[in-house]
């Protein structure tokens, strides 16, 4: 061997094909692995909620409550970050590894030193993209970008108001698709392997347009759980963010060929 020579290059993930049924089969998955191992589901899932469910206090109090409806559209964004525990326990789960709390939790601290930041900047640039948009499209449809809360009541009763939700939801769908093209499967992968944040997302785009008809599926069934949950004031994603964590391992365990 030349001791000289260059060192390779990590090896570039290999995207699978997989199927409708195959998202759901990961959903069915993750519910397995929250009712295995309830109590760090219920632990992050509260954690979740409970910030959840201060922000949106905080706005109600300030009296800016027509940005709930922004931030419920955003909130989600942050959910795969709350979740990165969860992939451990799924990983644990599935290598026959004891779920030792203090190894879990050492594992999501210890992701602050590796790519996992970087994608959270990633996240974080969608999540202000969204919110200026929904600022600039209230200035635009309503006169004001700032409301109190009977204004959040007459947003339904007017033409601008039905004109904001229409637009403001094709705006926020388009930079939502964009992250989850981006995001689908690429923390885990980040978890799982010692890859830069490019590829990762490189790869979970990739993954996205080699099984489109698989994503939607999935996409719908991440946007299905996470509105049902958060309708009783976010009570539902203690339980709904852990079978989404858990599932989205198993979805990626599926599409991502072991390295």
């Amino acid at each position: 061997m030349n001791p000289t020579a260059a060192p390779l290059a990590p090896q570039w993930p290999t995207v699978r094909r997989i199927s409708a049924d195959d998202a759901y089969a990961a959903l069915a998955a993750g519910w397995a692995d929250f009712r295995a191992a309830p109590r760090y589901g219920l632990f992050f899932g509260g954690v979740y909620a409970v910030v959840g469910i201060a922000i949106f206090l905080q706005l109600w109090v300030l009296h800016q409550s027509l940005w709930i409806v922004p931030f419920a559209f955003a909130f989600p964004l942050v959910g795969p970050f709350a979740a990165i525990g969860l992939y451990e326990v799924s990983r644990r789960r599935e290598a026959g590894e004891p779920l030792d709390a203090r190894a879990i939790l050492g594992v999501v601290w210890q992701a602050r030193t590796r790519q996992i930041p970087m994608m959270a900047f990633v996240v974080l640039a969608g999540f202000l993209i969204w919110m200026w948009a929904a600022g600039m499209l209230t200035l635009l449809f309503l006169g004001h970008s700032t409301a109190g809360p009977a204004d959040l009541d007459s947003l339904l009763a007017s033409g601008g108001g039905h004109a904001l939700l229409v637009v403001g939801g094709l705006v926020g769908a388009a930079i939502a698709a964009t992250l989850f093209a981006l995001t689908v499967v690429s923390l885990p992968l980040l978890l799982d392997r010692d890859l830069d944040v490019v590829t990762a997302m490189a790869t979970s785009v990739q993954a996205v347009m080699t099984n489109p008809q698989a994503m939607l599926h999935w996409a719908w069934i991440v946007v299905g759980v996470l509105a049902v949950a958060m309708v009783p004031l976010f009570l539902g994603v203690v339980v709904g963010l852990p079978v989404l964590g858990h599932a989205t391992w198993h979805l990626y365990r599926r599409v991502i060929a072991p390295a």
